[in-house]
């Protein structure tokens, strides 16, 4: 890296006679910022759609989920298994 004696940064100062930026680029800087803030906006709501059908799909597996549950009983199907009767030969 350089020396802080031997390191010069150059001030900038802009006055009206002599711009820094000439008004063709920050004309153009304008334009850039504006497409900008348009594919943010675009992107917020495609966000927002993507979140809403992952939500959606999520709670349509849940509910096939829970269905198929209680459909069949899973939890209780040998709870009433009875033993059959024996029969007593005389």
């Amino acid at each position: 890296m350089g020396d802080s004696s031997t390191s010069f940064k150059p001030k900038i100062s802009g006055t009206a006679q002599d711009p820094v930026l000439k008004q063709a680029e920050i004309s153009y800087m304008k334009l850039i910022e504006e497409k900008n803030r348009e594919r943010v906006l675009r992107l917020q709501q495609i966000a927002k759609r993507n979140r809403i059908t992952g939500c959606a799909i999520g709670a349509g597996v849940v509910s096939v989920y829970l269905y198929s549950i209680f459909a069949v009983k899973q939890e209780t199907f040998l709870d009433d298994f009875n033993e059959p009767v024996k029969v007593v030969q005389q």
